[in-house]
């Protein structure tokens, strides 16, 4: 079942690659008492998640701190390792964006947002969504309905749509 407005995010451990390796972090952590955006791209370094949706949330995260947001959340089924690549090669670490990984892909099967594109050897992957989650509790919602465009997710929709 597709995460939904209202539902409550799964317990899920996600991670980082910090100082001395891997780190795991809770998501429960992250959005206990908290106002998170949390977005996920197909694939880090894939072209629309690179040169649109990441960007967008680099572009608008002081106007998402505006509306009392805490941290801006970037998931993807990739490992933590490309994530903190990506991170740095985009400047989204310097912007102060967090870049999770899922590199199982359990919390994207458990919220309904997995697909396959064998077509480009995606496999295992995340659509492509934002959302705004308060205490646990999804608020706002925009999953889109092709991975390979970027247009009700993107950091201006979403900002709009608070």
């Amino acid at each position: 079942m597709t995460i939904a407005k209202g539902g409550s995010l799964p317990d899920a451990t996600l991670i980082r690659l910090g100082d001395s390796g891997p780190e795991e972090v809770p998501l429960s952590g992250l959005t206990k008492g908290r106002k998170v955006v949390i977005f996920a791209v197909p694939g880090a370094f894939t072209p629309t998640c690179h040169s649109a949706h990441l960007p967008s949330f680099i572009r608008t995260k002081d106007d998402f701190s505006a509306k009392g947001v805490d941290e801006i959340i970037c998931v993807s089924v990739n490992d933590p390792f490309v994530m903190k690549a990506w991170g740095e090669a985009t400047g989204a670490i310097d912007a102060g964006l967090m870049l999770l990984s899922d590199g199982s892909g359990a919390f994207t099967k458990a919220i309904g947002m997995n697909f396959d594109a064998p077509p480009v050897g995606l496999m295992g992957r995340s659509k492509r969504y934002a959302m705004v989650v308060e205490n646990g509790t999804v608020t706002l919602l925009h999953a889109e309905e092709n991975p390979g465009v970027c247009e009700t997710s993107g950091g201006e929709a979403l900002l709009a749509a608070m």
